[in-house]
């Protein structure tokens, strides 16, 4: 899958932020089928279904003086406490509507929504990526197991690093999945990263999405 983006001078302008777009998009990640069926599968975090049983926290408190990135495209991510460190391409759209993914022949490649909001820029920009492929796990199969504290760093192609520290991860069913939670505005830079997730059957594939929650705390 080509870039959408001529990385010698990228639009520096802010993309517009999650809107109705994000809306049509949501079961698209929980359309990638090429799970495979192993025991005892990726680590879960606890499911979403009320609010009393959310695993989402408080945010934690960006330092003061820490000013959001102008906007520049994504260009690898890395989450040390469970090994990921893997390049990241531009994703957008698949014919039907929904958000794309990256190939899945690559399992150590993660996809950046582009037409959203870009790593370390003020809104919620999203990272995807699949838990699992036929040959076994892939980059998120261990996204389940964040804990909050845990850092995400997401590289950019005008070389800066916007460091995300996680305050949540929940799986949320498919058939409810909450997008104005997930990809609304809170006002600060967050970054969401997504991967399938909830029960696995070798006909319909995942059932829901893994999400982790995170907020910008510093930037080099």
């Amino acid at each position: 899958m080509g870039r959408g983006l001529d990385r010698s001078g990228f639009d520096m302008r802010r993309r517009s932020p999650w809107g109705a777009v994000a809306l049509v998009m949501l079961s698209g990640l929980a359309m990638m089928r090429n799970g495979v069926d192993t025991e005892p599968g990726p680590p879960q975090p606890a499911p979403a279904a009320v609010a009393e049983g959310s695993r989402v926290g408080a945010a934690p408190l960006a330092p003061p003086g820490l000013r959001p990135l102008a906007y520049a495209p994504a260009s690898r991510i890395r989450i040390d406490s469970i090994d990921v460190d893997a390049p990241v391409m531009d994703v957008g759209l698949d014919r039907e509507g929904w958000i794309d993914a990256p190939p899945a022949q690559d399992p150590n490649m993660a996809g950046w929504y582009q037409n959203g909001i870009s790593p370390g820029q003020r809104g919620t920009s999203v990272i995807v990526g699949h838990v699992d492929n036929e040959a076994g796990p892939a980059v998120f199969y261990g996204l389940g197991s964040l804990k909050r504290g845990e850092r995400v760093e997401v590289t950019r192609y005008d070389g800066r690093v916007a460091v995300f520290e996680v305050y949540g991860v929940e799986v949320f069913s498919k058939e409810d999945f909450p997008g104005v939670r997930v990809y609304g505005d809170t006002g600060r830079a967050e970054l969401r990263v997504i991967t399938c997730g909830g029960g696995y059957s070798r006909t319909r594939g995942y059932d829901g999405n893994v999400v982790a929650f995170a907020r910008l705390v510093a930037t080099r």
